[in-house]
Order: structure tokens, then sequence, then C-alpha cells
């Protein structure tokens, strides 16, 4: 689905944005939006569908808010192909698709007490509940395996399924007939109920774990990489007898549809989550032990208090689980506070804090990026961290190193922050015995092969040291890496790692050596042939015709991001013509600050630079200004001229894209949100509160969809 060096950028970009986005957040919300929504979806192909996530639920988590606030920010912008329309996806080809009885929706995270409180506050809000007044919550463990949905009818297991997008799964049922701790046979009708659907979780145990790993290891086969992947793997397996020998055990964790022989829903004949989890223990289901795994807590206080207890015995309990599961206890306050597209609004996820552990620090090695900047990384004894073995630690700047006094040999606490990237926390002082050595800093580039040392700079107000003058070439190869990247040039078949290999064959020196690659030699590789060899040519030249704010972006002009390049790009006929442009010239244009300016100003007053550009020319690379390059403005004609405009609600003929693109070229602006600045409300299905905002302004037109086509024409 995605090809290696898709994810090679898609795990770039997800970083940028988790890193504070810098460049990225001075895009458009639209430009910000797709980013976003494209990140997300592969997050989730990532976790639901490899089983192999490559960030933590925490950035997941961030990811998510991030499109969740623009959204909110920008409504008009949301589409119903957004992630957050929509509950995430793990179906895959491999096993029949079914539908669930209701949909298997996934939980709101926290990962602090305040956030808990916050919840119980919105809870009350949405119940309207005193803030003074109680409510009772149920708290359980928040397993980490393959979630599953399992319906009995007549007492006999029908069906079993994953979670698949909230709405249809995966049929397991052969593979769940194999896990012991699902019966086969329930005797429901003692309960009123003929048809019953059941949420769970299917786990591993730790001991088990082990033992499958250490088999593996004897038998000389590759280990497993934690105890989620190995269950969520055996329930996709296609021998039943296969998923039998790894002793997976379902945990029952809700009762999620009920009715009776006639139709008629028959959950409300359990009060409370608590007395459902009771009655499915009754009846022979695996659910987490009353008392001691969950428990019932007569206020958010107490239950804040339970996920605390429960962080402190976490690497004790035989499964892994990486945090608690707050819910109201009443099915009735439940029905009342209801859900989102998303999550329901009556429980949370309490996530624990990262893992931590001890480790030596053996030494440090350095690494340059694209505009110099050196960066130090940690060279730690191998230590287990939340399933995953870390050796390397990023130690960021010099600054780090000297605000954590690191030395060479110290033993250092290292966490996984969010549970993927790997930290240094702090040295442990009192453990030193007097052989470590403090971290000097080199002076000079430390990347640099050849005979010519080049001393380092660190620019004021910046707290990286760069290597201003590259001489060995490592700067560029890093340069051509960014440069062929999707956000830049885009050139699809040339990732990270084929510019490596080409670079280490010579091929490549400069970013103008793209443009004369020998397709004839490249198809002679191993591993690609002449059709691989013609699809990277195909790219190329495509790559040739780009607009030149792609063009200017792909320079590695420090600080010039996507969004100024583009409003540059919208002032020049030409690239070269950067080459006669002062400071003033550059501040006089919006959103262009002085930094930036003196940057691209230094990039064309370097003949270096100029010549590679007129080299890239030369090759065909297009250094004049296209349609592409220009904004694009309202139409200065048409039925909403001078009138402002916003969407709601589900649109059911148009998309809100090609609605808002009717409506600019009708000579409409459109903006985010009801004030007393908007014009025109156009309504689509379930349009929530903006209708009512609007109708209380009194000043706003309303009209359907209908009434908004037939006025575009």
């Amino acid at each position: 689905m995605y090809s290696q060096e898709e994810q090679r950028s898609l795990f770039d970009l997800s970083k940028a944005y988790l890193n504070g986005g810098g460049a990225l957040q001075q895009e458009s919300a639209d430009e910000q939006i797709n980013k976003l929504r494209r990140l997300i979806e592969y997050h989730e192909y990532r976790y639901y569908i490899l089983n192999s996530p490559v960030v933590s639920d925490p950035e997941y988590d961030r990811l998510y808010k991030m499109l969740e606030k623009l959204e909110a920010e920008h409504p008009e912008l949301i589409t119903p192909e957004s992630p957050t329309q929509r509950v995430s996806s793990d179906l895959s080809s491999d096993f029949p698709s079914v539908e669930h009885l209701t949909p298997m929706l996934s939980l709101a995270n926290s990962y602090n007490e305040e956030d808990l409180f916050e919840f119980d506050a919105q809870v009350k809000r949405y119940l309207n509940i005193p803030e003074e007044e109680d409510i009772e919550y149920a708290v359980e463990p928040k397993f980490d395996g393959g979630s599953i949905a399992v319906v009995y009818e007549n007492g006999r297991l029908l069906r079993a399924a994953t979670r698949g997008n909230g709405t249809v799964g995966e049929e397991i049922t052969n593979n769940a007939r194999a896990i012991r701790s699902i019966p086969l046979r329930a005797d429901f009708a003692g309960l009123g109920i003929y048809k019953a659907e059941l949420r769970g979780e299917v786990l591993i145990r730790k001991d088990i774990f082990k033992k499958i790993n250490d088999q593996r290891e004897e038998e000389g086969l590759s280990l497993f990489a934690n105890a989620r992947n190995t269950a969520t793997g055996g329930l996709r397996m296609k021998d039943p007898q296969e998923v039998a020998k790894r002793g997976l055990e379902a945990f029952i964790y809700t009762l999620g549809y009920a009715v009776d022989e006639t139709g008629n829903d028959v959950l409300s004949r359990f009060s409370t989550h608590q007395e459902s989890l009771g009655r499915l223990n009754q009846l022979g289901f695996k659910v987490p032990i009353e008392g001691v795994e969950r428990t019932v807590c007569k206020n958010i206080k107490a239950a804040v208090g339970f996920c605390h207890d429960w962080q402190e015995k976490r690497d004790g309990y035989p499964y892994e689980i990486d945090g608690m599961v707050v819910k109201v206890n009443s099915r009735e306050l439940q029905e009342r506070a209801g859900s989102t597209s998303h999550h329901p609004r009556w429980a949370i996820a309490f996530k624990f804090k990262a893992k931590q552990a001890t480790s030596r620090l053996l030494r440090v090695e350095y690494q340059v990026g694209k505009i110099g900047s050196i960066t130090p990384v940690a060279k730690i004894e191998p230590v287990q961290l939340a399933g995953v073995t870390v050796s390397s630690v990023s130690l960021h700047n010099e600054d780090f190193i000297t605000s954590k006094d690191l030395h060479i040999g110290d033993t250092v606490l290292v966490e996984r922050a969010g549970d993927v990237i790997p930290y240094i926390v702090k040295a442990m002082e009192e453990l030193r015995n007097g052989s470590e050595q403090p971290i000097e800093f080199p002076k000079h580039c430390p990347i640099n092969d050849t005979d010519e040392p080049v001393e380092l700079v660190r620019i004021e107000g910046e707290a990286a040291w760069r290597c201003p003058v590259c001489v060995c070439g490592a700067q560029n190869l890093q340069k051509i890496i960014f440069h062929v990247s999707k956000n830049a040039m885009d050139i699809e078949g040339l990732g990270k790692s084929i510019v490596e290999r080409f670079y280490e064959l010579g091929w490549l020196r400069t970013i103008a050596d793209v443009y004369r690659l020998d397709y004839d030699k490249i198809a002679e590789l191993e591993g690609f042939g002449e059709k691989s060899a013609d699809n990277l040519k195909e790219s190329v030249e495509k790559a040739r015709q780009n607009p030149i704010h792609r063009l200017l972006h792909s320079l590695s002009i420090h600080h010039l991001g996507q969004k100024v390049s583009k409003i540059i790009a919208a002032e020049i006929n030409h690239v070269l013509d950067l080459r006669d442009w002062d400071l003033e010239k550059f501040t006089h244009i919006k959103d262009v600050g002085p930094v930036v300016a003196e940057n691209v100003i230094a990039f064309f007053s370097n003949e270096h630079n100029i010549k590679l550009l007129e080299e890239m020319e030369a090759l065909g690379v297009n250094m004049k200004q296209t349609e592409d390059d220009l904004p694009k403005s309202a139409s200065g004609e048409g039925p909403f001229v001078g009138k402002t405009i916003l969407f709601t609600g589900s649109l059911q003929t148009l998309s809100r894209k090609e609605a808002q693109a009717k409506a600019e070229a009708a000579g409409a602006k459109i903006i985010s949100a009801v004030s007393g600045n908007l014009d025109i409300l156009v309504v689509g299905e379930k349009p929530g509160s903006k209708l009512k905002k609007a109708q209380a302004l009194g000043t706003v037109e309303v009209m359907t969809e209908e009434e908004f086509l037939e006025r575009v024409g």
C-alpha cells in the first residue's frame, strides 16, 4: 500500500509535526489538514494492518488532536473522508469482512490526572449534572492486545471478528474457537438474551510469550518483537491449530449488544457496566477480577487513585497493559452521554507513563544534516524499553549535554518518551566512580574525512553547531535526500536508501546529478531492472517541470519552508531573479521575515549556488514561474460576489471541497466560523450548533444545499 520511500517520507513528516511543526505550521490550513490526514491514515495502517506502529499512542493522539483542532477552526475543510469522521481501520483481504452489530468505537486518551478531572467535568456538562455531585466510575485495565467482537446466538458461538474499521471487521471465527477462554456455548437464555455481541481483547501472558521466543531462538527463528504483535498476528493465522499453540487468551470488557428473540434491546436489564461484567463472568467468560483488577469508584478522585495504583504495579501484572479505562458505571447515564463518531463520551483511557531503565553511556557519535547541523548521538549499552531494544539516543545539541552534565561512562536513566522516542532523563551522578570522562563537543566538523579541517560555527540564538563549508560531501548527500523527497521535488522511486546507494556508486554528488542519471546503468543494478529504471526516469522527467516554489523549497535554504517558498515564487518570473533582491524587497512581502530573507540572500549571493542552478536549468529543470506558483483568488463576478459563506453538516451532492470551489467561483469568500461577518450559511444534514448560532444572529441567510446549487447554476 505504501512504498518504502513514501513510508520514510511520512515518518519524517510525522516527526516534523511532533517536534513543533516549525515551517510546516506556516502552511495554509488546507495543506496542513491534508498532510495530517495522510499521516493519520498511514499510522492507522501501520497499527491496525501491520501491527507494527512507528509512533507511540501519545504521538498518534497528538497528530489526531492537531487535525481535530484545525478542522474545528476550519469546519469548511471537513470532508467525509477525514479520519476524524470515521473510526480507525484494520481491514485486509486475508479474511472475509463482516459487519458488527453495533460500532466498535475508539477511546479518548488522557495522560495525567488533570485530563481525568477534565473528563469528569465534561461528562457532567453533557448530563447537566452539578459540578459538586459525584458520578460513579468503573475502572479496569486497558489491555494491550488485539480487539475482537464475539457474537452468540441462541447460546452458541456464532461469529468472531477483528475490530476492523469499527463498523466492519475480519471474520476469525475458527481462530476464536481455538482460544480456550472463549466459551463455545453460554447460557444467555438465562439472562433473557437471544443474540449478544461481546467486546474483548486477545492477549498472551508475559511468561507464555517468553517461552514462545525461547523456543523460536532454539529453532533458529527470528524472535517476536512483543506480546501484542504476537497476539494480533495469531488472530490472523490461517491454521487454527497454530493459533491454539500460541496460548492466546481473551478478556471480555463489555457487552455491546443484546436483544431477545423478538429483537428488542435488553441491555437496559443491566443497570451498570459492572453488573453486566459480573453476569458474563458467571456465564464462563474471562473478565477482569472484581475488586482486584477492576473496581467501582464513587467519584473521579477515587478513580484517579486506582489508576495511579495500577501504574505502580503494572510491571508485576502477568499481561501487557498500557493504561486503565475509566467508564461511567451507569448504563442509563452512558446512553444519555452518547458518543462521537470516534469515541464514547462516557469513557476515557488513562495511559501510563513511558517505561524507564538504566544503561551505560559508551560513546558519542555525530551526524550531519542538510544545512550542516551537527547532532550528537549517544551509544549506550542495549536496553529493553517497552518491548524494543534501544542502543542509540539523540543528545540533540551541546546545550542538552551540558544541561544534563553527561559523561562518557555514566550510568544514565533512559526512557522511551511516548513509548517510542528514546530519551536520556539524567545521569546517575551518585554511581560515578571517577573513570567517567566529560563529553567535549568537537570544534571542527567530526564528519569530515578529508585532510581539510572545517571549524564549526554557532549562530547567535540557535542551539546547533554547524559545519559552514562542507568539503567531504556529507551535507550534499543529505541535501540530495531532501531535494527528491515528497515535500520538495517529489521524485517517486528515489528514496533515502536509493540515494545513498547511488551516492556510494559515485552517481550522485550534487542535486544537479539527479537530472543526469544513467538509466541504462540503473537498469543493470540488482533489484532494479528496465521497468524500475523507466519508472524512475518518468518521475525525474516530471520533476523537471515542477513549479518553482517546489524548487525553492528543495534547495535546503535554512528556514525557507513551503509556505514562504510559495510566497516568494509568486513574486518572481525566474528563480535567478533572486540574485538581485535585497533585504528591503523581501521584507515588503507579507509573511517573509528578516531571518529567512537574509538566508535566501546569502544563498543567492554564493556563486557556487548560482552555477548549480544554471547547471540544473541547462539539464531541463524549470526555473520560470508557472500558474501553480500564483495564488488562487476569488472570482470577481457571480451571484455571491462580496458575500462570505460557510458550509455546515453533511452535503449529499458535493464534497465540502467541491462546494467551496463552486462558491469561490461564484465570487464568495469562504470563512471558518459563524460570526457577524457571515452572510450565507449552507446547511447539509445534521448541521449542529452552527445553524442555531446563525439563526440567533438573525442576519445570516440560511439556504439548503439544493438552494445553493440552484443559485450557482
